[in-house]
């Protein structure tokens, strides 16, 4: 009994001293990992001023969870973004974040991250490194969205479910963060005019909460 405690704290120090070299890793290949991290939340926050839907006080609204993962490229980070299946019955053929709704068994906004992310593309958990949350952002179709931004250490064998994703693809995360590429627009919907955002990618159409969740960290890291 009296080494348990030595061997707890030993088990800390480890994991502490793996975390130091995974963010050193990190910041090796993406200068402004430090930046990101420091722009981010610990734990899952409230809506809040910085991007949020046209959808009222947030009564009533599903509880869901998305992945934005930023993958460690040498040339440059990018970001996974899935082509929704155009079968699907909500939001078809739309380009989204892995993620979905909350289900009992997940303990945390993460674990919901990436269990969808696992289940949809076939994302490999231990390769995931969570950073932090944005703001909950709350949707007109009924969500209220956390984005768990991770980042994702190369090689990323994924395997896409067809049911549910008709392709994955990247794109780099400064064409995403560039204001320049950032459009609002506004559409019909439900009887009433109301805005949105959009980050056109070439032939991609990044619109809607994904385009707004971009939207979000880039207006966040805007701050720092």
């Amino acid at each position: 009994m009296q080494f348990a405690p030595k061997l707890k704290k030993s088990r800390l120090s480890a994991k502490s001293s793996r975390m130091v070299q995974q963010t050193e890793a990190a910041a090796a290949v993406f200068p402004g990992f430090d930046r990101l991290r420091a722009a981010l939340s610990s734990a899952p926050l409230p809506a809040s001023v910085y991007l949020v839907e046209d959808c009222g006080e947030g009564e009533g609204l599903i509880p869901a969870a998305v992945l934005f993962s930023i993958v460690l490229r040498d040339h440059e980070p990018s970001v996974l973004l899935t082509q929704r299946n155009p079968d699907l019955k909500d939001h078809p053929g739309q380009i989204s974040f892995p993620g979905g709704r909350v289900e009992p068994q997940d303990r945390s906004p993460a674990a919901t991250a990436i269990r969808e992310a696992e289940e949809e593309i076939g994302l490999d958990p231990a390769r995931v490194e969570v950073v932090g949350y944005l703001p909950v952002y709350r949707t007109v179709t009924g969500f209220c969205v956390t984005p768990v931004v991770a980042i994702v250490r190369p090689p990323v064998n994924l395997r896409p479910d067809p049911g549910e994703v008709a392709e994955v693809f990247e794109v780099p995360l400064s064409f995403l963060l560039d204001s320049a590429n950032h459009q609002r627009c506004s559409m019909q919907f439900q009887g009433r005019l109301r805005d949105f955002y959009a980050v056109p990618y070439g032939d991609r159409y990044i619109w809607g909460a994904t385009a707004g969740i971009i939207l979000g960290l880039a207006r966040l890291l805007s701050l720092r």
